[in-house]
């Protein structure tokens, strides 16, 4: 199952899943990029967002506005919804609207597999090799990996220092992966200190000692973070 966290309220950025690309609202055109793949539910903080998904025939459902993270969003829309334990939620942010199916699908494949070798916590993201460039983007989140390619740690700063010259940047795409009961168990951690300083919420799993299989992929697609984004995206429709 697929769920988008979608609020209204951004703060850097108000109403920006609404924002027109190419004749569609961001937020469902994000849901439209991935609706074949599975079932797409928008768990959405106010009914602008739940007329709108609806309008375009995107099943949407209404949350609380006071959650911290779309994590706990998603995992209320799961509650709602009554999925059973073993499913695998995707989460893909609302700001994504490039998001290449396969590599929804990819994710998809990687979490079933962690689920036949009977892994404890199941938790998965992916992403792709950076430029030294776009890694100096606090708005594009690095990410290093153990020899596992599990997280070690994400930042909106350039990580790894590059003091060798030798460094290789990835930079993590906006999409989660969870069972049912271990995104419930996400949700019931107690927040990380490091969480809010970078203000990325998978920091928590780390900070708790959780794993997050990461999942290189290929992918072009970006984030809608800033207007000069949105303006990026709308020249791509043209």
């Amino acid at each position: 199952m697929i769920i988008i966290p979608a609020r209204l309220a951004s703060t850097r950025f108000p109403q920006k899943v609404l924002a027109d690309i190419g004749g569609l609202p961001m937020v469902v055109r994000t849901a439209k990029a991935v609706e074949h793949l599975d079932r797409v539910v928008v768990a959405a903080d106010d009914e602008k967002i739940i007329s709108t998904c609806r309008e375009y025939g995107i099943e949407a459902m209404l949350t609380s506005t006071t959650h911290k993270s779309g994590t706990d969003r998603i995992s209320e829309c799961a509650n709602i919804l009554d999925i059973e334990d073993d499913e695998i939620i995707i989460n893909i942010q609302a700001d994504e609207p490039f998001i290449e199916p396969e590599v929804v699908e990819a994710l998809m494949k990687k979490l079933q597999e962690l689920q036949t070798k009977s892994e404890p916590f199941i938790m998965g993201s992916c992403y792709n090799a950076i430029n030294a460039e776009s890694a100096e983007d606090p708005n594009l989140v690095k990410v290093v990996l153990d020899s596992d390619n599990n997280a070690i740690y994400f930042s909106r700063s350039l990580i790894p220092y590059n003091r060798s010259g030798r460094a290789t940047y990835f930079g993590h795409i906006g999409i989660y992966g969870f069972s049912k009961k271990s995104l419930k168990e996400f949700c019931s951690l107690a927040d990380a200190p490091v969480e809010d300083i970078e203000g990325l919420e998978q920091l928590r799993a780390i900070h708790h000692q959780k794993k997050i299989t990461m999942l290189k992929v290929s992918s072009t697609g970006f984030g809608i973070d800033t207007k000069e984004d949105l303006e990026r995206a709308i020249e791509i429709f043209l």
